[in-house]
């Protein structure tokens, strides 16, 4: 896992490898500049083009004067700095990059406090005026050139943060931050790119190492963690000789109405790809021709009226619930005679999930390790209206550890909270799986993987990951607009076999 680290605790990891390496908090600088100029020459190979960087008198303004430094040494000669100068502080290293700047050719203007904002001519934008060193919305001068800087529209790199994004903590929707098209971010991405308010104000990031103790790092503890690649191919268990269809479980899914069965064919089909030994789907007799027309591999209990037959509950690995299953007074009694007669973590998806919301008494009774996956309506019907994701994030971990279940709030960045109060942002997904039904495979895989005697924990972690693995598999070398969600349910067997091969 990566960790996600706040401001301070950056901080603190730059201070301990400028002491434990050694390393000059200069030299770090140095580094730091020269991963994020490599990046930024990938992105921007033509060097005859106009750039003006904007350089604040901190260390994220000295680290905009080593960057253009180094790219005028790399042949960018249509290049200027511009030094703000709103503070009469200025950091120790932005001063030495001041004096090694200096005897070079490029233009350098400085702009002072409550003076007027020059033109600018340059296409390309270097954004190095605060960094991560912000603690509090933008004001007075600084609001108003980044204001002026936005009216501009210019292609804006960002040094490590954009400027008047905090790295944590809760945006405000009136805040003025300078929108980046790209972001060169040291070392890993901070929390707040992970969640929606960054969208308005960053197109993309991307990380670069700058070698910082990894040890150190990890030894933080964050609650905040990225879910890599490496960490799902160490969760992931191939499969083995002479096992059988009863090694790998049997689940139960509860699912659909006559005029909603897309959901329950979707969910019981992703659970078969996603690997369940037998998967079991419990419909409406209306909706028994459609399955055995779809998927053919999934067996069937017919419930009539909504009424759940008698069922051996202890044939069954794992139950999921709610895909297409309404919001009536008979899902709702389909879930409490859920809720009375299984005892093993369940998966709680959907309708179900807002029977939980007008139901709250029922949140008490999920058996404990319990996974609920909602997307942000369905979070806040849950737990109540927030204002920003920051918010709702502290509410996440809150909740998982109180009700001892796992949480997997939905996004572009699927959060899983944990009973253990740990917070998993996930790697994977595009924007070409926002389809109705995503939903219903997400819920079917994480529902086989349990099924497999996967932890709940691991079953939320490798189930986000590979759900939109498949979605990226599908989308990005083919560029393709939308991907359907029967498609990524087919491609989750070949994911994981890359996986564990």
């Amino acid at each position: 896992m990566l960790p996600l680290l706040t401001a301070q605790q950056i901080h603190e990891a730059d201070a301990y490898t400028i002491s434990h390496e050694p390393v000059t908090s200069v030299n770090l600088m140095e580094r730091a500049s020269k991963a994020f100029v490599s990046r930024f020459m990938q992105h921007f190979p033509d060097k005859a083009q106009t750039i003006s960087a904007y350089c604040g008198s901190g260390n994220n303004g000295g680290d905009g004067l080593a960057i253009a430094r180094m790219l005028n040494e790399h042949g960018y000669r249509q290049l200027n700095v511009k030094v703000v100068r709103f503070s009469d502080k200025a950091t120790d290293d932005f001063n030495t990059n001041l004096h090694r700047f200096q005897h070079l050719s490029v233009p350098l203007l400085e702009i002072e406090k409550g003076g007027n904002f020059p033109p600018e001519d340059s296409a390309i934008i270097i954004d190095a005026l605060l960094g991560s060193g912000l603690n509090k919305p933008l004001s007075g001068d600084y609001e108003q050139l980044v204001k002026h800087l936005n009216q501009l529209e210019k292609t804006v790199v960002a040094v490590d943060v954009p400027t008047g994004l905090p790295t944590e903590g809760a945006v405000s929707k009136e805040a003025t931050i300078l929108k980046a098209k790209l972001v060169i971010t040291f070392q890993q991405p901070k929390i707040n790119f992970l969640l929606p308010e960054s969208g308005p104000h960053m197109e993309s990031w991307e990380a670069v190492d700058i070698g910082l103790d990894d040890t150190y790092l990890q030894s933080l503890n964050s609650p905040y963690q990225l879910i890599e690649k490496g960490d799902i191919k160490t969760i992931l268990k191939p499969r083995h000789k002479f096992s059988n269809k009863g090694t790998y479980g049997h689940a139960l899914l509860v699912a659909g109405q006559a005029k909603t069965m897309g959901a329950a064919l979707l969910c019981s089909s992703a659970c078969v790809y996603a690997g369940a030994g037998l998967t079991t789907v419990c419909i409406p007799e209306s909706g028994l021709t459609a399955l055995n027309s779809y998927q053919a591999e999934v067996m069937a209990i017919i419930r009539e009226q909504d009424q759940l037959p008698e069922i051996e509950w202890d044939k069954f690995s794992v139950i999921g619930v709610g895909p297409g299953l309404g919001k009536d007074d008979n899902a709702l009694a389909l879930l409490k005679n859920i809720l009375a007669n299984y005892h093993k973590p369940m998966i709680i998806d959907a309708d179900a999930l807002n029977l939980l919301a007008t139901h709250q008494e029922l949140l008490q009774q999920l058996p404990k390790g319990s996974i609920v996956t909602p997307h942000m309506k369905e979070f806040d019907r849950l737990f109540g209206e927030h204002d920003t994701w920051w918010n709702r994030l502290q509410t996440l971990k809150q909740k998982a550890q109180e009700l001892q279940i796992n949480i997997v709030l939905k996004n572009d960045y699927t959060i899983t909270g944990t009973p253990d109060g740990k917070l998993y942002f996930n790697s994977t997904s595009n924007a070409a799986m926002a389809s109705g039904g995503m939903g219903d495979i997400l819920t079917g895989i994480i529902t086989a993987l349990v099924a497999q005697k996967y932890t709940p924990e691991q079953a939320c972690l490798a189930g986000v990951y590979l759900h939109g693995k498949a979605g990226d598999v599908l989308a990005l070398p083919n560029q393709l607009h939308v991907v359907l969600p029967g498609q990524v349910a087919a491609k989750i067997p070949a994911v994981i076999a890359q996986l564990t091969a």
